[in-house]
């Protein structure tokens, strides 16, 4: 039986878009282990929506941010390919916090979600 491609882009799309928004609240109360890993997540969400649409099969059960740029019809310059290579490692620290590896400081986190904002505009225009 054929999936419903429009249902299943538009359920990542919105997933996506209340990700971004609770990573900017949590960061707001300097929560920056769960903002960075739900910026992270809304950037799968949004790049799941483009790999069911370019493929018109269901989303991959994968949370790196590469193979599913990777599985899209879009072409992504490197410095997006070596963004979303970090924004790993907040998927991974959000799962499994590392004492080893400190969380950005707040400045940096803003950063990094300021830019998953952008990406994730940039991406549900597609």
């Amino acid at each position: 039986m054929p999936i419903d491609i429009g249902k299943h882009v538009a359920y990542w799309r919105t997933g996506a878009a209340e990700d971004i928004e609770t990573s900017r609240l949590l960061l707001e109360h300097d929560r920056r282990r769960a903002a960075l890993f739900f910026a992270h997540l809304a950037l799968e969400k949004a790049l799941k929506a483009l790999v069911v649409k370019a493929t018109g099969d269901l989303a991959p059960l994968t949370h790196n941010l590469v193979v599913l740029a990777e599985k899209t019809s879009l072409e992504f310059q490197e410095s997006a390919r070596i963004y979303f290579v970090e924004m790993n490692r907040f998927s991974l620290h959000g799962r499994y916090p590392d004492p080893d590896r400190p969380l950005p400081g707040h400045r940096e986190a803003e950063a990094y979600v300021r830019r998953a904002e952008e990406t994730l505009a940039w991406l549900i225009q597609r």
